[in-house]
Parts: structure tokens; sequence; C-alpha cells
């Protein structure tokens, strides 16, 4: 990391975590949440208007799975969020992941690739605007995503789960107002082909020098915020 302070970025090529909060009740009122997904990553651009990052094919990450370790989506989508869970260290198999994130966005813009380079697809996570500490950046998911085909079409995704996280309390209708309000903002991104939609990221590629980045010990540790 070079600077200090409001002035701190990453350079390329450096190992961060990209990190989501636990959106569980139990932890509403009773501080930060746990981290339940951790992922290591490459920076690949850390700039005042976008934090771009590599996930490596084969990186060791955390997911939340259930108590019994079957995958949260296994279970029905009315007791999925009640159920209880735990996490897993688990690899990233397929194509890695290049994910994009200007700050302050409730969203971040995902690139996935088939074998051989081929493009699949853009996929907009909702969620909270990042916090920037010393390892990595942290947020909590919001439920609702997005998918963008290289045609410029576009869907909604999850908004079974968006609604099922309203019913079981996860998140209050105010949240919510404001969670469908930036999907609409991002919709706005999408259909007038904004950045970082027209920028060519689909075009990039990792440097093949880079390691994959490994999963630490501590990887839910509770960090100091910096400025974002």
């Amino acid at each position: 990391m070079t600077g200090t302070g409001e002035c701190a970025r990453w350079a390329p090529g450096d190992q961060i975590l990209w990190r989501y909060r636990d959106n569980g009740r139990a932890h509403r009122t009773a501080g930060a949440a746990p981290v339940h997904i951790c992922r290591p990553v490459t920076v690949v651009q850390d700039t005042d208007e976008l934090l771009a990052v590599w996930m490596a094919p084969g990186t060791e990450c955390v997911r939340p799975v259930l108590a019994n370790g079957t995958q949260v989506h296994a279970e029905p989508l009315a007791t999925r969020y009640t159920a209880p869970r735990t996490t897993a260290r688990s690899t990233w198999f397929g194509s890695g992941v290049l994910k994009l994130a200007r700050p302050g966005d409730p969203w971040s813009v995902w690139l996935f690739w088939d074998r051989g380079w081929m493009f699949r697809n853009w996929y907009v996570n909702l969620e909270e605007p990042r916090t920037r500490w010393s390892g990595g950046v942290d947020s909590e998911d919001h439920f609702l995503d997005i998918s963008v085909n290289p045609d410029r079409s576009w869907k909604w995704l999850d908004e079974d789960e968006f609604a099922q996280a309203q019913q079981v309390g996860l998140m209050d209708p105010g949240t919510a107002r404001r969670v469908r309000e930036a999907g609409l903002a991002a919709v706005e991104v999408i259909t007038g082909w904004g950045s970082p939609f027209r920028d060519g990221w689909e075009h990039w590629r990792p440097d093949p020098g880079w390691q994959v980045p490994p999963l630490p010990d501590d990887w839910d540790r509770t960090p100091a915020r910096m400025p974002s």
C-alpha cells in the first residue's frame, strides 16, 4: 500500500481480502456482524475512481454453509435465512472473477468468463458501499442482483431471496427501498452504457506472474477502519 490516510492506495499486484459480513438479525444490536464470506484477491487498480481486483481460479475462500455442512442454496427458501449456519473453506473452481467497485457506490460489478476467455456476462452485486481497511474491503450483501449480457440486455436476479430476507427480518422496509433504488440507479447506468460497462474490461487479462493469494488464518479479524 502506498501513501497514508485518505491517500492510501494499494498497488497493482497487492494481495488483499474482499469480505462480506453476515446479515443475521442477532448482530443488529450486538455490534459489528462477523465475516461470513472472505475472498483473497489481487489488486488490478486502485484509484480515487475505481478499485479493481482479480479473484483467480483455485483461490481458497470462506463461504457460509448450513450447520450440517450442506450448501445454503440446498435449503428451501422459506428457511434459508433462519436455518443455523456456519462457515467453511472452499476452493473457487472455474474461471476467475474480476470485481470493479467505485467508492461510495452501493454495488460492485463482477465480470465472468467461460473457458478460453469467452466473456459470459457482467453481474451487478447490490451491497453496502465498501469499507476500506489495511487488509482489504468489507461490505454487506443486499440479496438483490442484476445480470448484464454482452448484448447489453439485463435482468433482475434473486428477487425471491430479496423478498424472503425482508419477510424474515434481515432487511427493514427502509433499507429494502434504498436497495431497490440503488438497483434502479444501476439500471440507469446499464441502459446508458456508462462505466464500467463501456470501458472494455471484458478484454482485460491478469498478469501471468501473479500468484494465487493465500487465505490467511486470521481472515475474520476485526480491522481498524481507514478512510475510503
